[in-house]
């Protein structure tokens, strides 16, 4: 299997539409050999992660939760605190909702990586099966 290397800029895109065309290059469904079981998809590296833009008021709308499983447990960030707290995180969370509900779901998001700035390292991982 050859996976190549895709770059996104995020700069001035739609945050729901970029990651719709991310989780399809991740998961290999842009290829013409696509099968669903088997993790085929490409590296993808995104920058300019910070500049993504978002339609309505999801700025101070959109909350995001984590639980740690304790009685009051819960913490809560806007996408404008998460998004100046680390932009990356913003495109990684909106990706793996759209990535299918499997095992194979990890995978694919090992071989993804955003960053806020135009300075990135792209980092190597050999996934093999």
């Amino acid at each position: 299997m050859n996976r190549q290397y895709h770059l996104f800029d995020a700069q001035g895109k739609v945050l729901g539409r970029l990651a719709t065309e991310i989780a399809k290059t991740l998961s290999g469904r842009n290829k013409v050999d696509y099968i669903p079981h088997i993790d085929g998809g490409d590296f993808v590296t995104v920058i300019n992660a910070d500049k993504i833009k978002v339609t309505g008021n999801k700025l101070e709308g959109k909350i995001y939760h984590k639980y740690s499983g304790y009685p009051g447990g819960i913490s809560s960030i806007s996408l404008k605190d998460l998004l100046a707290k680390d932009a990356g995180k913003v495109i990684q969370n909106a990706v793996y909702g759209m990535l299918p509900k499997n095992k194979l779901r990890d995978k694919m998001m090992l071989r993804l990586t955003a960053v806020a700035g135009i300075e990135h390292t792209t980092k190597k991982i050999d996934v093999t099966h």
